[in-house]
């Protein structure tokens, strides 16, 4: 009994420490869209917010990565997250947001390159080997060494559609650090998360230990705005944010990657009828809206712990925005029972306002996921 009862008192010592490290400080999440091959409005909004967050500490060597949590990405959006996580070794980040951002733009002909094929060779469809090269290049060390999920500054979730299982899958760090069972290369969740079925073939990948496979299309055609995701893992993982009761407990940063549908007049044919690519945009638009909808209620208490940055102005007419256009865009809120109203601030204030806060919480001080497999072996050893 007294055993039990010094046990006890341990562990609530222990307990009490960690908590304080968390004491007053909300659980902060990054979470971008997937949509398109450049990831323009996300890539704005990156640069932006860490040349804010490198402002306002006076540290040009500030990341993004040091003030946020969690970072959750789809497509486009999950190579933003994968790059800005991956750890160089030493527990930085590898690239800046400028980098990865660049890294896109330069190379996403590359990327998303387009071979014919089909009967005719009238289909139109991006070449496998190609970003296969790309990611593997960017996802790697300087001594080779190909990263993995485990090789990440801070958690990272990233979602695909399993045609094995007919289920969604989610990639994430919390589930590699248990076992590698569930860790995989980066540059293949990267690759499973863009299989977009139209465009990519279906992406065979497997653990690393190679007793888990995944033959993966597109996370957008479930999870294309991954912000849910990330804040029900977050909830729900007590062993990683122990302090984390509730909605309350969060700050979220949401960022879009514009509407993929078009106007209406565009989407329907010359019979009146909407085409199936319109059909597919829209059923994407329309997850992403109903995700910024939920969270929205959710977080109606405080609509500042959950900001959605988002493009909805521009129309192709006019041609692709700039990035001075999209930090411009006054922002749009989504409405706690439908709708949405247009905010007098622009999408670049709204970013630099949740700065301030991150700012003034200070860097993320969370300890790093514990590897569940040590301590079993402890236990199992009586030790």
């Amino acid at each position: 009994m007294e055993l039990s009862k010094m046990t006890l008192e341990i562990f609530s010592k222990l307990e009490q420490k960690w908590l304080s490290h968390c004491e007053d400080k909300k659980t902060r999440i990054l979470s971008i869209d997937g949509g398109g091959t450049k990831g323009l409005i996300a890539g704005a909004a990156l640069i932006h917010l860490e040349e804010q967050i490198q402002s306002r500490t006076g540290d040009p060597q500030s990341r993004i990565v040091d003030f946020f949590d969690v970072l959750a990405g789809t497509g486009i959006g999950a190579i933003f997250s994968a790059m800005l996580t991956a750890d160089d070794g030493t527990g930085r980040p590898i690239f800046t947001a400028k980098d990865a951002v660049e890294f896109v733009m330069k190379n996403q002909s590359t990327m998303f390159k387009i071979k014919n094929g089909g009967f005719l060779r009238r289909r139109q469809r991006f070449s496998d080997k190609c970003i296969d090269n790309v990611l593997k290049a960017v996802l790697r060390r300087n001594d080779g060494k190909f990263l993995t999920l485990k090789d990440t500054c801070k958690p990272l979730l990233v979602p695909c559609y399993d045609l094995n299982s007919s289920a969604p899958f989610v990639f994430s760090r919390a589930d590699a650090s248990e076992s590698p069972s569930f860790d995989f290369e980066l540059w293949k969740v990267c690759r499973a998360t863009s299989a977009t079925p139209s465009l990519f073939k279906p992406f065979q990948l497997t653990s690393i230990d190679g007793k888990t496979s995944c033959l993966a299309i597109d996370g957008g055609l479930v999870m294309n705005n991954p912000t849910a995701a990330a804040v029900t893992h977050v909830l729900h993982n007590k062993r990683d944010f122990p302090s984390v009761n509730g909605v309350e407990d969060l700050l979220v940063l949401s960022l879009g990657n514009g509407p993929l549908s078009s106007s209406t007049r565009r989407r329907l044919k010359r019979n009146g009828e909407c085409s199936t690519p319109s059909v597919i945009d829209i059923v994407l638009d329309g997850v992403s809206e109903t995700i910024d909808q939920m969270l929205g209620n959710a977080f109606c208490w405080n609509r500042m712990d959950y900001v959605r940055i988002q493009v909805n102005g521009f129309e192709t007419e006019i041609g692709e925005p700039s990035m001075e256009d999209v930090l411009r865009e006054r922002g749009v809120e989504s409405l706690p029972f439908g709708g949405k109203r247009l905010l007098t601030a622009t999408n670049g204030q709204r970013i630099e306002n949740f700065v301030q806060r991150l700012v003034a919480s200070k860097k993320s001080s969370l300890p790093p996921s514990p590897c569940k497999e040590n301590a079993v072996s402890l236990l199992a050893n009586g030790r």
